[in-house]
């Protein structure tokens, strides 16, 4: 009988040993959070929070509340984003569910229990088996290490998520910021032209302008009104893409944005080896490698197991009415006859190869969207400098000149509406050239893993816009 025991002995032995081991796979205590929360921090210098309790909603909402107690700036936003943007939070579902997932790996698989009892006549035969798989046992420490590469994917992939979320702020903001801008501009532009139109028609009843003229100027009034509509609704549509991405509603999506975007930085920095810096600082590529280092082991478990899919040992113990008590053990193994698992390890070899070539597609793409919004980043910034210093400076010089000659009357009030409204063209390309330049930063910080190097920080220098001409700003400023 000592000899049907031992094996079972052993059996019990091992299975211990492997369910202490087992039991170091818990839930950790900020359910891999942290890493999402150090990288808001790092990259970012902002507060990344899940929300799960009302003591968390209450702390949001307080939070929300004092950044949009003032008018909304670009940080700001961001922040509110990151406290507020409900598919971000349902994102972070994903480490929850991933880390759940470790856990179970590191479970030991439930035994199963059978019983039997039948009896003919005088003889009475019970049956009672104890079994287990070992072959999921054998391989939970492997298991284990797959699922906590996963794991530790699945948080930089969030990490990532939120980057973009942050970047999708931060370029709704800029948007809609410019929109609201531009609607000014167009304000004044109905303005003059209105004013014009006027004149116009008062002078074309008094015989002193052309029927053509007339229409030209009524036209460009009419054109004018349609544009103010049309701009005053690409910025509410502006604003309320801005809305949704900040997660706002009710009393909140009653914020105040500022009346203009923020100068351009005082200097542009001359950025290098962004490639490589964008290899060891891009969230997705960190992501890729582990998905590639997880299913490299993957691969080594299918291939050690291509022969035995099952392999379960129980513990017998019978009992029989002209026999008495039978101990010993079984061991059920799966015979691979007609499966060889060849088509197993394929499964598994192309997997692997699907993920080793999507590794290098991130990475080259990676390369490709550092060098695009770098370039998209640095011409930007020079096209925005040469409208502020170049162009809205000279259409200024020519409005002063303008009225200058039309206070000496040598020239005439339709002269100085109509450079107005060009000196507003101006301002408006300028705005737009500057909208650019941000939005181009944004993609550049996303293109590099959500910041730019150290030394590549700038501040910007605010400067008054240039007023156009009207005939309620007769000092030109």
């Amino acid at each position: 009988m000592n000899q049907h025991l031992f094996p079972a002995g052993r059996l019990v032995a091992t299975v211990s040993v492997v369910a202490v081991l087992a039991g170091c796979t818990t839930f950790s205590k900020d359910g891999g959070f942290n890493t999402v929360s150090n990288v808001a921090s790092e990259r970012l210098g902002k507060d990344a929070v899940v929300v799960k309790t009302d003591e968390d909603r209450n702390a949001v909402f307080e939070r929300t509340k004092e950044l949009l107690a003032k008018p909304l700036s670009m940080d700001d936003a961001v922040q509110v984003a990151l406290l507020n943007n409900r598919g971000l939070q349902a994102s972070y579902g994903e480490l929850g569910i991933s880390e759940a997932d470790l856990v179970q790996a590191g479970r030991l698989p439930n035994p199963s229990f059978t019983f039997s009892r039948t009896h003919s006549s005088n003889d009475l035969s019970i049956s009672r088996t104890f079994s287990i798989g070992i072959l999921s046992i054998f391989t939970l420490p492997l298991a284990t290490r797959i699922e906590s590469r996963r794991f530790e994917q699945t948080k930089l992939l969030t990490a990532d998520a939120m980057l973009k979320v942050a970047a999708d702020a931060r370029r709704a903001y800029v948007t809609a910021v410019a929109a609201q801008q531009s609607v000014a501009y167009a304000e004044q532009v109905r303005d003059s032209a209105e004013a014009v139109a006027e004149l116009a028609q008062r002078m074309q009843q008094a015989g002193n302008f052309s029927k053509l003229d007339y229409a030209r100027e009524q036209a460009f009034y009419a054109d004018s009104v349609a544009q103010l509509a049309k701009t005053r609704q690409e910025s509410v549509s502006a604003r309320e893409r801005l809305t949704r991405i900040l997660g706002l509603w009710g009393s909140g999506a009653q914020y105040q944005l500022p009346d203009r975007l923020p100068d351009l930085p005082a200097s542009r920095p001359d950025l290098k080896d962004l490639e490589s810096f964008a290899m060891q600082n891009r969230l997705d590529i960190q992501a890729a490698r582990l998905q590639t280092r997880s299913v490299a082991t993957s691969l080594g478990l299918t291939k050690a197991t291509r022969f035995i899919n099952a392999l379960d040992v129980g513990i017998l113990n019978n009992y029989e009415t002209d026999k008495g008590h039978e101990h010993g053990y079984e061991i059920s193994v799966e015979i691979p006859i007609f499966n060889w698992g060849g088509s197993k390890v394929a499964r598994a070899e192309a997997i692997y190869m699907q993920s080793a070539n999507r590794l290098a597609e991130t990475a080259v793409n990676a390369r490709s969207e550092v060098r695009e919004s770098y370039s998209a980043y640095a011409t930007g910034y020079d096209v925005a400098k040469h409208y502020r210093d170049e162009v809205v400076p000279l259409r200024k010089t020519i409005s002063d000149e303008l009225l200058l000659r039309y206070n000496g009357m040598l020239a005439s009030v339709f002269e100085l509406l109509a450079d107005s409204r060009e000196q507003v063209g101006a301002v408006n390309s300028y705005i737009e050239a500057l909208k650019d330049y941000w939005i181009a930063e944004t993609d550049l910080q996303q293109a590099v893993g959500g910041r730019l190097p150290a030394l590549a920080v700038a501040q910007s220098q605010p400067r008054p816009l240039t007023q156009p001409v009207s005939p309620t700003n007769t000092e030109g400023k």
